[in-house]
């Protein structure tokens, strides 16, 4: 899942985080009986967009379930923290 978040400067990213998915996990819950033991992955990633690139990052979410019909999350992901100059290792990437 792709969400942008616009946060002021007194907000913690991993506060807000914490938030969307404790409240979205329980109200996919709610959704069927089925969803019951529902939860998020523990891990996250977060990228900051700056203001020039808001719009494509609208459309790229926006559009994200035709993308992943392309490309798979994962390989969206490494070529993001790639991109980013970020290193990492997939045995703690993936849960």
């Amino acid at each position: 899942m792709h969400l942008l978040f616009e946060l002021p400067k007194t907000r913690i990213p991993t506060e807000v985080v914490a938030v969307v998915k404790r409240e979205s996990s329980k109200f996919v819950k709610t959704l069927s009986p089925g969803l019951e033991s529902f939860q998020w992955q523990r891990g996250y990633g977060m990228f900051a967009v700056s203001p020039p690139h808001r719009n494509r990052v609208e459309a790229y979410i926006r559009n994200q379930e035709e993308h992943h019909r392309k490309r798979t999350f994962q390989e969206e992901y490494r070529a993001m923290l790639e991109q980013a100059g970020i290193t990492y290792d997939e045995r703690y990437v993936w849960d």
